[in-house]
């Protein structure tokens, strides 16, 4: 029975793939003839054969379960990404206001690797900081500003990887 369970899975991850390929293939060509079509669904099927043939198409590397929860945790991101854009900004533009680098050591909540490299990408991806490295649930981060650095702190984000893995 539990075979049985994890092969229905095993099918379901493979058409979520292939359909996620499809969509990006046809936002990205954007042709509607019925050969082109044709041909982007044999390379498709292809790609997706080969993948399951490696065994590389899987819970981690394509998280399905993750979709409707990244919906929400993407949105929250772009808004800090375009707060912290702004702050940068303002530092770039108003040389009277002193910048406060600093190198520290922040802790991830995640309980596996894919969300420990969530929680370290963002804080990359949000400027003014950089995760300079990862060491188990570990994280060292620079940041360009003490407020940069405080906001890490309080586990805000963190908090929010937790409830995109479905922790929190």
């Amino acid at each position: 029975m539990a075979t049985r369970i994890g092969q229905t899975a095993g099918v379901v991850i493979k058409v979520a793939y292939a359909i996620f390929l499809g969509g990006v293939w046809f936002a990205l060509s954007g042709h509607t003839e019925w050969y082109i079509l044709t041909l982007g669904g044999v390379s498709i099927l292809l790609v997706v054969w080969l993948c399951a043939r490696m065994a590389v198409i899987d819970r981690e590397g394509f998280p399905v379960h993750l979709l409707f929860r990244a919906l929400g945790y993407h949105l929250w991101l772009a808004a800090r990404i375009i707060e912290s854009n702004l702050a940068v900004a303002r530092l770039i533009t108003r040389p009277e206001l002193e910048i406060e680098p600093s190198r520290f050591q922040v802790r991830s909540g995640a309980r596996d690797d894919i969300g420990r490299v969530t929680y370290a990408n963002s804080i990359t991806l949000t400027p003014g900081t950089v995760t300079l490295a990862v060491d188990g649930a570990e994280l060292e981060v620079h940041a360009l500003t003490r407020e940069a650095a405080d906001d890490l702190a309080t586990g805000a984000m963190d908090r929010q990887v937790l409830k995109l893995e479905g922790s929190a």
